[in-house]
């Protein structure tokens, strides 16, 4: 099988995998006659119409897997074509591709062949060739094998720049299920052996000018969204725990996209819960820079995300004891809180106001969405002339036009409305800012 052939298969069989992102590190290449850069502006991202990246090389060393996990395309039991790349060629493929404007750096994972140490060994060698025989200084993320020894992962961080453990699924029981081979334990395990060696090379850098660093980006994981019954608020809550526990950089969402017929999965054909998605992504936003608790977010009664208005909007909404909050005096974190109001906007309302009183076309040039932000603040202890206050007109207002066409049209059964049906297929423009930029 020649390369292309290899190439193929195997950057199909990583397709699933979410966790591409910008480099999030600043180190430029290591060596004068070296090539590549990790600076944050030297990835450069493309986005497919579903809003993944495909900015690097995204590949598996082999779609081999001794495991059987039933939501994996890749596992064992599937009939499907399987490739192999050694070490050299993944290096050659990468080198040749970045020197053709391509790429800007390497995502690297595997199926587990032979044992997780021989698979772990064998990335080690590719990443080894790249950054030593080819000097290659640009961004890599590799993925860390559950069960390999901790000093293999160690090597392996070493060499990457950010480094992940995928916990898959969000409990335990689904874990049982569907993925027999794995287990809680030994995926937390490198999650917790990671983040320890990140802290600890933090202080040898400090002590050690020439101390090598490790995953300088951090490390990130990945849950599957929609093949278990899990629902969001405990998805939601597991991320929050991971935060906090592994310091974690980013945890990924990806949809469930059905890759056979398995009695303990959704059907072939059903459609990738997309909103669900992007509501995850939304509400992830909230936990790491708004300042929200999962439990705030969601509660036992509530488990699932509102369909029709993102997250903020829909914990502002049953919040009215808070709002309306005066621009002028609302503290930042309050501020942070109010729908339309994002982060760089919640800092430039802080700055701008000390020079002077704010209202509401000053808002407007401050970067507020006032379409939304209008119904929960005050400028000068006012309203916006001529707006009228109601739940209902709230509501109407903050859904996207497509949703309240549909509910004029159909009516709201309590089904989950689809963003994403043949006539609707991509988010809105507004929506995938927000979803990029976690500017809500």
């Amino acid at each position: 099988m020649d390369i292309s052939e290899k190439l193929k298969i195997l950057a199909d069989s990583a397709k699933y995998d979410a966790a591409c992102t910008s480099s999030g590190v600043d180190r430029a290449g290591g060596h004068s006659d070296g090539i590549g850069s990790a600076a944050k502006c030297g990835i450069c991202h493309s986005f497919a119409s579903d809003g993944r990246c495909i900015s690097l090389l995204k590949i598996l060393m082999t779609n081999f897997c001794m495991f059987d996990c039933k939501y994996c395309v890749n596992r064992h039991s599937n009939d499907v074509p399987r490739a192999r790349f050694t070490p050299s060629e993944i290096a050659d493929l990468t080198i040749n591709f970045y020197r053709r404007n391509y790429i800007e750096g390497l995502f690297l994972s595997s199926g587990i062949i032979q044992s997780p140490d021989y698979t772990c060994e064998q990335m080690i060698e590719t990443l080894t060739i790249l950054r030593v025989q080819y000097k290659f200084g640009g961004y890599i993320h590799a993925k860390a094998i559950p069960g390999a020894d901790p000093e293999l992962i160690n090597r392996l961080g070493v060499l990457a720049d950010r480094i992940s453990v995928n916990i898959e699924l969000p409990s335990q029981k689904s874990l049982n299920r569907l993925a027999p081979d794995k287990s809680k334990t030994s995926i937390l395990l490198p999650m917790g052996h990671i983040t320890q060696k990140i802290k600890q090379n933090s202080y040898e850098i400090v002590k050690y000018k020439s101390a090598p660093k490790f995953a300088p980006a951090g490390q990130s994981t990945q849950m599957i969204i929609g093949a278990t019954p899990d629902s969001d608020f405990q998805i939601l809550r597991l991320s929050e725990a991971m935060y906090q526990k592994y310091s974690l950089k980013r945890v990924f969402y990806s949809a469930y996209v059905p890759v056979g017929d398995q009695k303990l999965l959704p059907p072939a054909g059903t459609k990738p819960p997309l909103l669900r998605e992007h509501r995850l992504y939304q509400a992830d936003w909230l936990l790491r820079f708004y300042g929200f608790k999962a439990e705030e977010i969601l509660d036992e009664q509530h488990q699932d995300f509102n369909p029709l208005l993102d997250p903020k909007c829909n914990w502002a909404i049953h919040h009215p004891e808070i709002f309306p909050v005066e621009i002028n005096k609302a503290p930042y974190e309050t501020l942070l809180r109010v729908p339309g109001i994002g982060v760089k906007s919640a800092q430039r309302i802080i700055v701008a106001r000390r020079q002077s009183k704010l209202d509401y076309n000053d808002l407007r040039k401050l970067g507020v969405v006032m379409k939304r932000a209008v119904y929960f603040i005050l400028c000068l202890g006012k309203r916006a002339e001529g707006l009228v206050v109601t739940e209902a007109g709230i509501m109407r207002q903050l859904m996207s036009a497509s949703v309240v066409k549909e509910l004029e049209q159909n009516g709201y059964s309590g089904e989950q409305l689809s963003f994403f049906d043949t006539e609707k297929a991509v988010p809105t423009l507004e929506d995938t800012v927000k979803c990029l930029t976690g500017e809500m």
